[in-house]
């Protein structure tokens, strides 16, 4: 195949999870079900937090911006998947492509900084309970927030160059259900050396980085933990980090899973399955 100018006409084709006419018809009911508890579990979060006073603190300032982040990802693969499912069309044009990637990495990147500065909450909250509302102040929290947005936009940007700097061939199939960086690298027909390097440093500055940082909440908490006397006590307190620790399992232990695989796998089936993990279920 021959390089291909990008003019603005090159389309994608999105291999997806099956071929099959009737197992399309079963994902397309599955993941419709899953899109639609995912938008009403979120918006339910949104305003209980909007309209209760009582709910006004860090963990749930912190909750609420992850519930936004949260149905911006899935909104950003599911609809375009449900209607490639529903019209039996498969393409994607360059240009939406290219927003795709830089709306999932964007979200992807802020619910992975938003789970480390929660669990920097439920460390502080459980180690420190008496200095928690002074040191998790409105302002600091505010900070938080934006700052984790600031670096995920620098990253999405940053992986939507380097996505535009490639040179693709005629008829390119992805075989995933969304157009997914490592994906689109592996099908280019240019030189992806520097954009392989790029693309592994900001994987370890923005999974492993904040994924260290929740190990080291988590260690403090559990030590903290260890030293209260009486069960009911470690009941509680394990309570409130219980839900937030297994979304970081399933969201980081898929994701890191997939971009790690990529590097060293060319298979894409395993990788397609995990993304469905953290990109739907989470």
């Amino acid at each position: 195949m021959e390089p291909y100018n990008l003019t603005g006409t090159l389309e994608f084709i999105l291999l997806g999870l099956s071929e099959d006419p009737e197992l399309q018809l079963i994902l397309f009911a599955l993941f419709l079900l899953i899109y639609l508890l995912t938008v009403l579990g979120n918006v339910l979060i949104i305003l209980a937090i909007s309209c209760d006073s009582h709910l006004h603190s860090p963990m749930y300032f912190f909750l609420y911006n992850l519930s936004l982040s949260d149905m911006g990802f899935s909104s950003t693969t599911i609809p375009k998947m449900l209607i490639n499912l529903h019209a039996h069309n498969r393409t994607i044009t360059y240009a939406e492509c290219l927003t795709q990637v830089s709306f999932f990495i964007l979200f992807g990147c802020m619910d992975s900084l938003l789970l480390a500065v929660m669990a920097y909450d439920r460390w502080v909250a459980i180690c420190h309970p008496l200095h928690y509302q002074v040191i998790l102040s409105p302002c600091l929290c505010r900070c938080l927030v934006i700052v984790s947005l600031f670096i995920s936009l620098v990253s999405s940007q940053v992986h939507c160059l380097l996505v535009s700097q490639l040179t693709f061939c005629i008829n390119v199939e992805i075989p995933h259900f969304f157009c997914d960086v490592p994906e689109l690298v592996k099908l280019a027909c240019s030189n992806t050396t520097i954009s392989d390097i790029v693309i592994f440093l900001l994987g370890i500055i923005l999974g492993f980085l904040p994924a260290s940082g929740i190990f080291y909440s988590y260690y403090k908490i559990t030590c903290s933990i260890f030293r209260v006397p009486s069960l009911l006590g470690k009941y509680k307190a394990f309570s409130t980090c219980g839900s937030h620790l297994s979304v970081v399992c399933l969201f980081y232990g898929t994701g890191i899973g997939v971009y790690l695989s990529s590097t060293v796998s060319s298979s894409s089936r395993e990788s397609m399955v995990a993304s469905v993990m953290y990109t739907m279920v989470v």
